[in-house]
């Protein structure tokens, strides 16, 4: 299984970004994906979760602002954010909690930079 993130870039204060990860293997079910972040110096924290049954997570300091959504015909998680602040700037991390054929585990992909600043 294989976690494939895209959408980072440089974007202003104020403004809007759309992040995609998409799985691909052989999954047999998708428990949950999500989306998480680091930014330089600090640990990796949560920012939105969401599980095959549609609960939705958000770390408190997007919420209002960032919002997740799936496909899943095309096994792909998004994240779509709004307002962006200059403390949102992170490498951004896929996170996937997949069963594959053989086992249920947990995934990540490789991270996709989002730099906020004017």
């Amino acid at each position: 299984v294989q976690l494939q993130a895209s959408g980072g870039g440089l974007v202003q204060p104020g403004g809007s970004l759309r992040l995609s990860c998409a799985a691909s293997g052989s999954i047999s079910n998708i428990n949950a994906m999500g989306w998480y972040r680091q930014a330089p110096g600090k640990q990796r924290e949560m920012v939105a979760l969401i599980t095959s049954g549609g609960s939705i997570n958000y770390a408190d300091s997007v919420k209002g602002r960032f919002t997740i959504s799936r496909d899943n015909a095309k096994n792909t998680v998004y994240l779509q954010m709004n307002s962006l602040k200059p403390e949102d700037t992170a490498v951004y991390y896929c996170n996937g909690d997949i069963s594959s054929f053989f086992r249920r585990a947990d995934y990540w992909g490789q991270g996709t930079l989002v730099t906020v600043s004017s």
